[in-house]
């Protein structure tokens, strides 16, 4: 049995490993907005369970939920940042407040909770951090401009952190799913819309949206399962793509930008000084 600390547990892929795990028999903490979104797996898992209410924009409640779940559990393998949105505009269309919440959300929020744990897993010598990303955290869509931004921000947070905490025995993933039924469908927060993106790529992406054609062919279990299995590679995967989506495109983002990169290797090497 192992114990594993999740954020955003009450939907989505947060909440099916949530499932998953206590099935397996390992012991959750999970976190939640809302104070009664587990009550039905506490009822059967009570002993494997313990629910925390947590606003990832609140850092000082990420400090003490983090510090409580350790001080109660001893030993916790796993830190799981799922929680997460995405907020589903173009770039011109969302307010201010909407953009400082994608941003407290989805960055912010990520790293204080890896932030809080650290000293955690320091302290007992060992430790994984799975990071949720997105498919989207290497290459990008139109109408996501804010939650790419998160990810990708995310990313090179997390590629660095990785360097720095492999002496300490931590692991870290970054975990690229494709888009998914449950984290793709429910997970976006709209903004007004502009007449004058009707007939962009912008328009075209919210079209297919509504009218459920676009294309989500990932299956949720395969890719849950996959992230459990995950920890028992080593050493620790530094990324994880999951979905058929997620893998044709971001290889054709990496293709892309590494052929544009290799034309303009003249004139990069000429500012080059011997």
């Amino acid at each position: 049995m192992k114990t594993w600390f999740i954020t955003g547990t009450s939907t989505g892929l947060g909440r099916t490993l949530t499932e998953k795990l206590l099935q397996q028999g390992h012991r959750v903490v999970g976190t939640v907005r809302k104070t009664d979104a587990l009550d039905d797996l506490k009822a059967q898992y009570a002993d494997q369970l313990w629910v925390a209410t947590l606003d990832v924009t609140d850092t000082a409640a990420i400090k003490k939920v983090v510090d409580q779940a350790f001080a109660d559990l001893g030993e916790i393998d796993f830190i799981v940042n799922n929680a997460g949105y995405a907020l589903f505009c173009a770039a011109e269309e969302a307010s201010d407040e909407q953009i400082r919440q994608q941003v407290d959300t989805n960055i912010i929020g990520s790293i204080q909770v890896i932030r809080a744990a650290l000293p955690h897993l320091r302290k007992q010598g060992s430790g994984r951090i799975l990071q949720l990303s997105s498919a989207g955290g290497q290459t990008t869509y139109p109408n996501f401009s804010y939650y790419h931004t998160t990810k990708w921000a995310v990313e090179g947070f997390c590629d660095t952190l990785a360097k720095e905490v492999a002496p300490l025995n931590i692991g870290v993933t970054i975990v690229e799913p494709g888009a998914h039924h449950t984290s793709f469908a429910t997970g976006m927060a709209p903004a007004p819309v502009l007449d004058a993106y009707e007939n962009t790529p912008a328009g075209d992406v919210r079209r297919a949206v509504a009218a459920g054609t676009f294309p989500i062919k990932n299956n949720v279990d395969i890719t849950v399962q996959a992230i459990i299995d995950s920890v028992n590679i080593s050493p620790a995967p530094l990324r994880l793509a999951l979905g058929g989506d997620a893998y044709r495109d971001m290889r054709a983002a990496l293709v892309s930008r590494l052929d544009a990169l290799d034309a303009q290797r003249d004139l990069a090497l000429a500012s080059e000084k011997d």
